[in-house]
């Protein structure tokens, strides 16, 4: 990887709502029941083709804990976009995932926002466990021009969609930048080429 990062996207939500194991899914295709929580920030990048150009995608983890809140500002200053994570198991999530978007918002109008819920795997196995629902987190993506996704990081249901989906509107929105890039020379998915988000 040369170093140069495209696309910035902040990893924002509540302590243990699962933004790390969606990280480790993503970019290394592995998933850890025993994560520990993150300390102000983690970084990884993944290539992805769109457009027959290849994009680095750069991932900023941030600790989901309260007393790193100023610290997770500094890591979405300037983020293309913004997957917001929230534990479907846990509506006090969605609260905190409500208080990042108006975050966001408020300082950088320019973001997209993405939110992600995780843990789907649990409420597969034990619907009684679902305690935010679809539909409310739909209209609610609708209300803030976001997308939506459900999704599992122990399965990967939903995580190449998520940040394929990402890249789609970037490439979208930037066609000039995009015109810039290398030409792709290894396409990771055949199918995600073609498919198209939300």
């Amino acid at each position: 990887m040369s170093g140069k990062v495209d696309l910035k996207v902040v990893m924002l939500g509540q302590i243990s709502c699962g933004k790390t194991s969606v990280v480790e899914r993503f970019i290394y295709n592995r998933f850890n029941n025993n994560y520990q929580n993150t300390i102000g920030a983690a970084f990884g990048a993944r290539y992805l083709d769109v457009q027959g150009k290849r994009i680095c995608l750069g991932l900023w983890d941030t600790a989901g804990s309260e007393r790193y809140e100023a610290m997770s500002r500094i890591y979405y200053r300037d983020a293309k976009a913004a997957v917001i994570c929230y534990d479907i198991t846990n509506s006090k999530s969605l609260d905190r995932a409500k208080f990042w978007v108006s975050e966001l918002q408020r300082s950088e109008e320019s973001c997209k926002l993405y939110l992600c819920g995780t843990k789907l795997d649990v409420v597969q196995d034990d619907p009684h466990r679902r305690q935010v629902d679809y539909h409310d987190v739909n209209d609610y993506a609708e209300q803030i021009c976001g997308k939506f996704f459900e999704t599992s990081s122990k399965t990967g249901h939903n995580i190449e969609e998520l940040f394929a989906c990402i890249v789609e509107e970037y490439a979208e929105d930037n066609a000039e930048i995009i015109a810039t890039l290398d030409k792709s020379t290894i396409i990771l998915k055949e199918e995600n080429k073609s498919k198209r988000c939300c």
